[in-house]
Order: structure tokens, then C-alpha cells, then sequence
């Protein structure tokens, strides 16, 4: 009938004690008190005790004092503990010694069991603990051995190591220590004598580092904890292997990066520095490919946009002698003389005169450009078909596109029956047009006369070169060496007329 309370009365304890615990951690007391009295009618074995999560985990190092009964002093040991680990727990570590043989004192107190480290004050790395060590029955002691004194007379299983009678050597901690070496392979600490496995750089104890004359035992296979340990640290030296890997690149960009910052603001200054001269002297020694002179460092001039060097002189003259508007590399490449470069060859009367030149060139060669009518003006534009006049800049002169002249208070009839009269009356015009004398320009058709000299001449109002004996331009709109224009002098090596003197 017990046996059937008992199974009958366990699933209402085990639901009272539950209660019970949610009471005690949420401070209900009225129901804590309830419930006990509830447990205490049931009459069951009950235990209570503190959960392990309201102690910290967090591991210290607890400094153990090793004693026995023939020591002189005590043995120092270091012990990986938590704080929350009970007496128990303590002696049931694997370090060599029986539990029924261990006795604990912490603070000058003996220890029981079921305590845990904190109720004794253990909370930070270095504190202190004792642990003495009993000797256990020998085996042919006869069945009323002598009792042992002091606070161990009641136990029956254990005797201190002051017995009367002792038959057998006494295993202390070091005869301990040595005969767990023979059945436990390992290096012993010299520090706190702690057995560690075979390939274990350090102690786990105490951190000392391996003796520097022990070897690993050959056929030694790691298993269980110490091959863990051993792939992860594989593992770990593989990962800072790799990581000091990535940081040593990490760094060789930065430097190298840094040099290239570096380098690149030298190039800008420079650029910057040599952007602001007109003529970019030479740097080394060099010589002209024009006239074949060796020119010293600085005597030179580097072309920007082709990097070709020459001396000041043949570029000067290059300058000169150059009929065409833009001023191409004396090396015959693509590239041109930019202004600044030409400008601080030249003097300023001959740069004057150049940008004069420049000027008549592209008036001639460029489409739909009409001069000035007033007399030695320089003045003129390049016109669209919807304009008809042109505001001079120079003479603010207006002029006509339509009828190509000034005629100022009278429209374009009144001016062109003005010009009919006033050529009826002109008998030295019509007397020049009938001596064949004078023409009219292909380009603006401005009336030109010639006395004498030779074929070719040059319109004073457009600049167009004209063929006199075709009454053509001399080049087509591409400019010199476009024979489309009308004129077509020496194209098969052939004049371009009869009565061409073969002089343009």
C-alpha cells in the first residue's frame, strides 16, 4: 500500500515542488508557504537548491593548497573553477585523487558538499583554498583496527595519516603523482606537478611552459579532448596564418598606394608647374633634327602637343616661313604650334605680322567671307545666306552682301543704277574692258585691273589668288594645291591656258 501512495502521491509532488520553485524565484511567500505545507502532509523526499544560472560562469583561477598528514608544507596547485561549482563538483575533478580522500578548507572552515565556492568567498583569480588528503584503509588490517582520533572517529572507511598502526607505506601525493605517470602518458609540471597530455605545449594548470628535454612518446595517437585540441590548434595557426597574409598585403597597398599618392602629386606639380611657362625647355642633352646642332640642357624647346624637340632658331624660322594659318611640327607629324608657343618665339612686331598673315589666309581660304569696302581696312566677316549686311568693327562702316559695296543714303536699286551710269560715262573703264585689262574678281566680283607683270595676282579686297589668263582662282576652296578652283596649271605638266606664261 506505501508503494501505491507512493506512485500515486509522485506526480502531485513533482507539480507542488514546480509550484513551489516559481514562488521562491518570483518572492511569493504566502504561496511558498502554502505549497510547503502542502509537500510537508505528503511526506516525500524533497531537495532545494539554488539554480546554476544565478551564478556566474565566468571561470578563475583558484590557487589549491595540496597538505597530507607527512607534508612539511602545503603543495601549490592552480585550478580552473567557476565560482558556482560546488564542493562536490570540486572533488570529483579528474586530478588524481579520490573524493572519500579529499577534505576541503576555505577559510578556515571545513567544506561540505553540497556549498559551493561562492558561499565560501571564492570569487576572483588568486584565492585561496586547502585541500587535505586521508589515507584509505589498507587492505589487511583485521576487522577492529584502532580508532582513529579527533573528529574522525566515526568514520569506519577512513583513517588520517597519524594512525597507531600503519602497515603499509603511506601514498602521499608525490608517490600519487608518479604512479599516475605509469599508467597515464604525459609530462609532469615542475611547477604544480600537474600530469598534461603528451603533445601540450603548456601546463592547463598553471600555464609553464613544456619541459625543453621531454618527448613525445612515438605511436602516441591524440583521441578525445587532446585531438580537439590539437585541430583547433591547426586550425587557429592556419587562420593566423592567412590573416597575417591579408594584413601584409592590406599594408603593401597602403604603401604602395601612399607611393603612388606620392608619385601622382609629383606629376601634378610638375604638370602644373610646367603648364604655366610659355616654352617648356629641354632637360637633357639633345640635338636639333633640323639644323644638327647639339643643344645643352635648357637651350632646347619640347613641343606640347608632340614632344619633338628643336632649337629656338628653327623654330623660329619655321614659324616665318609658314604661307598657312596654323603652323604644323617642323618632324611633319599632325600636331600644331599652340599660340603661347608661337608668341614666345616670335618677336612682337613679328607677331603682329603673323597674326596678320594668319588672318589673310583664312579669309581666303574660308567660305562666305566678305572684306571691308573702305579703303585700307582690314576689317572683315564670313557672312549666311539670310544676311545682307555687315557692321565693320574696325571703320563701323555698314556694308551691303547684296551689292558688295558702301552705298550709304541710297538703297540697292539706287546703287546699282548709280554704277550702270556712272560705267556708261567711264570710257577708261570700258576702254580697259575692251583691251581686255581689267576683270572681275571670282570670289567677292570686285572690277580689277592689271597693267603688266606676270598671271598671278591676289585680289585686294577678298585675298583670293587669282589665275589672270583663265580669269579663275588660282586654288579650289581646300586652298593651296586644289586645282578645282578654275585654274588648272600644271595638272599632266600642262598650262592652264595658251597664253599662260607658266608663271604662278
Amino acid at each position: 500500500s506505501s508503494n501505491l501512495f507512493f506512485f500515486f502521491s509522485l506526480p502531485v509532488a513533482e507539480e507542488l515542488a514546480r509550484r513551489l520553485s516559481e514562488a521562491l524565484s518570483t518572492g511569493n511567500e504566502e504561496e511558498a508557504v502554502t505549497l510547503s505545507r502542502k509537500l510537508c502532509r505528503l511526506s516525500l523526499p524533497v531537495c532545494v537548491s539554488i539554480g546554476s544560472q544565478d551564478h556566474t560562469q565566468d571561470s578563475i583561477r583558484l590557487v589549491v593548497g595540496v597538505e597530507d598528514a607527512q607534508s612539511d608544507a602545503a603543495i601549490p596547485i592552480t585550478l580552473l573553477v567557476s565560482c558556482g561549482m560546488t564542493i562536490s563538483q570540486l572533488k570529483d575533478e579528474k586530478f588524481g585523487f579520490p573524493p572519500a580522500l579529499q577534505r576541503w578548507v576555505i577559510g578556515k572552515r571545513l567544506a561540505c558538499d553540497h556549498e559551493t565556492l561562492r558561499s565560501h568567498g571564492i570569487r576572483h583569480d588568486g584565492d585561496w583554498a586547502f585541500l587535505f588528503l586521508l589515507s584509505g584503509r589498507p587492505p589487511h588490517l583485521n576487522k577492529q583496527p584502532q580508532q582513529p582520533e579527533g573528529e574522525y572517529r566515526g568514520h569506519s572507511d577512513l583513517a588520517p595519516l597519524r594512525l597507531a598502526f600503519r602497515p603499509t607505506p603511506v601514498v602521499g601525493p608525490t608517490k600519487l603523482r608518479h604512479a599516475r605517470c605509469l599508467s597515464q602518458p604525459g609530462w609532469e609540471c615542475p611547477r604544480c606537478t600537474f600530469i598534461n597530455k603528451p603533445t601540450r605545449p603548456g601546463c592547463q594548470m598553471c600555464d609553464e611552459e613544456r619541459p625543453e628535454d621531454y618527448q613525445v612518446p612515438e605511436g602516441h595517437k591524440p583521441v578525445g579532448d587532446e585531438a580537439l585540441r590539437i585541430q583547433n590548434e591547426k586550425l587557429a595557426t592556419f587562420i593566423f596564418k592567412e590573416v597575417s597574409l591579408i594584413l601584409e598585403n592590406t599594408k603593401r597597398n597602403i604603401l604602395s598606394n601612399k607611393m603612388h599618392s606620392a608619385e601622382r602629386q609629383i606629376n601634378y606639380l610638375n604638370l602644373v608647374q610646367t603648364d604655366d611657362q610659355s616654352l617648356i625647355p629641354t632637360t637633357s642633352e639633345t640635338t636639333c633634327p633640323i639644323c644638327f646642332s647639339t643643344l645643352e640642357p635648357g637651350e632646347g624647346v619640347v613641343l606640347r602637343e608632340c614632344l619633338h624637340t628643336f632649337c629656338r632658331e628653327c623654330l623660329r624660322g619655321t614659324i616665318l616661313n609658314c604661307a598657312d594659318a596654323e603652323v604644323s611640327c617642323p618632324e611633319e607629324c599632325e600636331m600644331k604650334l599652340v599660340d603661347r608657343e608661337i608668341k614666345a618665339l616670335l618677336t612682337a612686331e613679328e607677331h603682329e605680322r603673323f597674326l596678320e598673315q594668319r588672318l589673310s589666309v583664312a579669309e581666303s581660304r574660308l567660305d562666305h567671307t566678305f572684306h571691308c569696302r573702305t579703303p585700307n581696312c582690314r576689317g572683315w566677316c564670313i557672312y549666311e545666306d539670310e544676311v545682307n549686311h555687315f557692321q565693320c568693327q574696325l571703320c563701323s562702316q555698314l556694308n551691303c552682301l547684296l551689292c558688295k559695296a558702301i552705298h550709304k543714303d541710297m538703297n540697292c536699286q539706287e546703287y546699282q543704277d548709280d554704277l550702270r551710269t556712272r560705267a556708261e560715262k567711264d570710257h577708261a573703264v570700258q576702254q580697259t574692258q575692251l583691251l581686255g585689262k581689267a576683270m572681275n574678281c571670282p570670289q567677292c566680283d570686285i572690277t580689277i585691273q592689271k597693267k603688266d607683270g606676270c598671271d598671278w595676282l591676289r585680289c585686294s579686297v577678298c585675298r583670293t589668288e587669282i589665275c589672270w589668263v583663265t580669269k579663275q582662282a588660282r586654288w579650289g576652296p581646300n586652298g593651296r594645291g586644289d586645282t578645282s578652283g578654275g585654274c588648272h596649271c600644271g595638272v599632266n605638266d600642262l598650262p592652264c591656258h595658251p597664253n599662260c606664261m607658266n608663271c604662278h
